[in-house]
């Protein structure tokens, strides 16, 4: 019996290790998955952004839609194609008028949301200009994708559109003519400027991790009673009047609601104005790097509020253009409220303020939290078009 009873004990102490072992065991993984996920070991650079879902590595592929809730800003609510399906690009060209079943443009002019992503890398040469419709995410990461032609991107009276890893480049003016805009509805455009990307009525906007260059016109556009939009992680060359943020000079309610927030951006070699050229509205620039401009940097008419915070300027070499501002058409702007506040001025950059100059004022403008201008460089070193491929992590293109 004394046998029988300390074997007994015995058993039942190594079932109790045992369970307890594989209990905690069980956790200790568990933890361990957690500490050890996916996350880069390097991925946290201080762009809020990039950071919400590059530190996935090579899983952001299976959740491409996370993407749709790292959006800050003035653009945060972006929700693009969020709730919709995925729908896959195998065709570059494109119809204007009958668009097919494969395309781009068969893509965003369906009536409820989707993801739009590309079976393979494509350059789509577009006929007349691209008109997308509401609650819309053109992803191009795990592919090269290129916008060019007539016409290129025009966002009418939308909301909800995010467009992502993306070239627009070289687009040219789209003369008058038909255009479908909805599944079997046509109406006639009477052509447009040229520009990259053109926001017109538009609201709740994200346009992220692109590359732009060489339009007709301007790269970016966002005009007439557009609002709430966010610009970010994009990359910027050889232009010149790079980015337009409100268009009538005249006291107009529909451009006084503007918000537009600028950040994590790289306005790069051989631009030479509007970085942006601002009016009316509210606009926060945080966080860009500027790398050299042939005119000015952030230009401003009609009386815009712009808060400039920890952003890098380097001015040019030319003695005479060191100024990073320019207030257009304007005799009396000292009462204009710019405020750079937290920026670095390199190469002799100066940044001329007016109005008030309490940060305090400014609170209501703060559209995301700055970081210092001493991790701008490392924050915007990825800006532009990634190269993601399956399997891996996205990472900087060398060719940016």
């Amino acid at each position: 019996m004394l046998i029988r009873s300390i074997l007994t004990t015995i058993l039942l102490w190594f079932a109790t290790v045992t369970c307890f072992q594989a209990f905690y065991g069980v956790q200790a993984r568990k933890n361990l998955d957690v500490d050890n996920s996916n996350e880069l070991q390097d991925c946290h650079t201080g762009n809020v952004i990039d950071d919400c879902w590059r530190c996935y590595n090579s899983t952001w592929y299976e959740n491409r839609k996370r993407l749709a809730s790292c959006t800050k800003g003035f653009g945060k609510k972006a929700n693009g194609g969020k709730t919709g399906q995925f729908y896959t690009v195998t065709d570059d060209t494109d119809d204007p008028m009958n668009p097919k079943f494969g395309t781009l443009r068969y893509g965003v002019i369906q009536e409820h949301p989707l993801w739009i992503i590309f079976e393979r890398s494509m350059t789509i040469n577009l006929k007349t200009e691209l008109i997308i419709h509401n609650d819309k995410t053109i992803d191009g990461r795990g592919a090269s994708v290129h916008v060019t032609g007539y016409g290129c991107i025009t966002l009418q009276y939308v909301s909800h559109v995010i467009i992502h890893g993306v070239h627009v480049h070289d687009c040219k003016p789209s003369p008058p003519g038909y255009v479908a805009v909805r599944p079997g509805v046509k109406i006639r455009r009477g052509g447009s400027d040229g520009d990259g990307i053109k926001l017109f009525g538009a609201r709740n906007v994200w346009i992220d991790h692109c590359s732009f260059w060489s339009c007709s016109d301007g790269l970016i556009d966002v005009i007439m009673n557009s609002t709430h939009v966010t610009i970010s992680n994009n990359h910027f060359k050889e232009h010149d009047k790079v980015m337009l943020l409100g268009y009538n000079d005249d006291d107009a309610i529909e451009e006084k609601i503007l918000r537009v927030t600028l950040a994590y951006n790289h306005f790069g070699k051989n631009l030479v104005q509007r970085m942006p050229r601002c009016r009316h509205g509210r606009f926060h620039i945080v966080n860009n790097y500027y790398s050299k401009w042939e005119n000015y940097a952030i230009g401003g008419t009609a009386n815009p509020w712009i808060l400039s915070q920890s952003n890098v300027f380097v001015a040019p070499d030319k003695p005479f253009n060191k100024e990073v501002t320019s207030r257009i058409h304007a005799q009396d702007w000292t009462n204009w409220n710019w405020l750079s506040h937290g920026d670095e001025l390199k190469n002799g950059a100066k940044f001329t303020q007016s109005g008030k100059s309490d940060i305090e004022f400014y609170k209501p403008m703060i559209s995301m939290k700055a970081r210092s201008s001493a991790e701008v460089v490392k924050m915007t070193a990825d800006a532009g078009v990634l190269k993601c491929e399956i399997g891996m992590a996205c990472v900087r293109k060398t060719s940016e």
